[in-house]
């Protein structure tokens, strides 16, 4: 994404910044379950809280998808998520570890 031809203003700068990034580290997340209907499956959503609030995103994944991106949550230092192309990335480890 290129910036806009004219000149910005400061406050347009900031916001134009903050719209280029795509990659968010996830700070917080909230899962549910919610009951479709009376004795049938439920859904699982995922809650991304992204920057400390800066976006959100949520995600809908199987049952156990959830359960296996919960544990990933749980073990991991740091998770990004790419808003472009919807990819959770868990930490980073370096090469030989």
């Amino acid at each position: 994404m290129s910036p806009p031809a004219r000149r910005l203003t400061k406050p347009e700068r900031e916001q134009w910044t903050e719209s280029a990034i795509t990659v968010r580290e996830v700070t917080d997340y909230q899962a549910t379950w919610s009951e479709r209907e009376r004795g049938a499956p439920g859904a699982f959503t995922i809650q991304l809280i992204l920057d400390h609030g800066v976006e959100e995103y949520v995600i809908r994944p199987t049952a156990a998808d959830a359960e296996v991106l919960i544990d990933l949550f749980s073990g991991a230092a740091k998770v990004y998520f790419d808003l472009d192309r919807k990819v959770l990335m868990f930490g980073n480890k370096a090469v030989g570890c």
